[in-house]
């Protein structure tokens, strides 16, 4: 199970804009570097990285020390997966502004990319280090934690992160993979992803994580009906037809078992259409 980063440009690169204006109007800025910044900030918003890339790139032609457009620029390569050029902006807007704390989380994400956890960790202990209440940081220090095995220091950032927002359906998602992959707490791990589904009632991945938990419990009624929410979500997602047919195998719903079986072959894995034809179990 995969671990999930927060999206900084959601939470943090709208409250930066309205930084960047003030400081252009305080220190005299060019505004045509504002401009360009803000052409790049709605380029971001609408999915069009490169595009935000080309406006980042003008507004720092203009203002070398615009320190916010190296930062955006650096969550934009990020995002498009060149890590190490993500790295050099955020070198950038830390060089310029040293107590920039969401350029080391965005920087922290591209090392923990590339692997290299131990930067990773430093970067995110100096975004707390700088602000305290900085929840994704503890999140996403929590998931370079859960890289390197360390559970414990892992749960102990999601505690955190939780208690700074406990709205924070993300962060008791990943606390769930710590319980459930990292020390076999299924409860405590259904109990974090039913958490996270009340807060967000649409999250796919809690759904289809809780399903499987409630299979390693035997308890296949449960599991199905997270796999039905699973599916209202993501009508084309394999697995969970392939894990509800087993489901209904398990309980010798032969009926449903063949259903879900055949939807999952025709979405690419035959795997329990195969297993039924063999052991005469498909149902008609």
């Amino acid at each position: 199970m995969n671990a999930v980063f927060s999206n900084q440009i959601g939470a943090i690169a709208r409250a930066l804009i309205a930084l960047c204006a003030a400081a252009v109007f305080a220190f005299g800025a060019e505004t045509t570097a504002k401009e360009a910044f803000d052409r790049g900030y709605a380029a971001y918003d609408r999915g069009d990285l490169q595009e935000a890339i080309k406006q980042f790139t003008q507004a720092i032609e203009i203002d070398p020390n615009y320190a916010y457009a190296y930062n955006n620029r650096g969550l934009a390569y990020k995002n498009l997966g060149d890590y190490k050029k993500a790295i050099a902006d955020f070198d950038q807007a830390i060089k310029i502004d040293p107590n920039n704390a969401s350029a080391y989380v965005g920087r922290g994400i591209a090392y923990d990319k590339l692997k290299d956890y131990k930067k990773a960790i430093s970067d995110y202990d100096q975004a707390i280090k700088i602000d305290p209440n900085y929840a994704i940081a503890y999140n996403n220090r929590g998931i370079a934690y859960l890289d390197i095995k360390d559970y414990k220091k892992a749960i102990a950032d999601y505690d955190q992160a939780i208690k700074i927002d406990p709205n924070y359906a993300i962060a008791y998602y990943n606390r769930a993979i710590a319980y459930e992959d990292g020390l076999g707490y299924r409860s405590k791990a259904i109990a974090d992803y039913a958490q996270a589904i009340k807060i967000d009632p649409n999250y796919e991945s809690a759904y289809f994580n809780r399903a499987i938990a409630y299979s390693e419990f035997s308890d296949y009624k449960n599991a199905i009906a997270d796999y039905d929410q699973v599916i209202r979500l993501n009508p084309r997602k394999t697995y969970a037809y392939y894990n509800r047919a087993f489901a209904y195998r398990k309980l010798g719903d032969m009926k449903s078992a063949t259903r879900d079986a055949r939807k999952a072959c025709e979405l690419g894995d035959c795997g329990q259409v195969n297993y039924l034809e063999e052991n005469k179990l498909l149902s008609d």
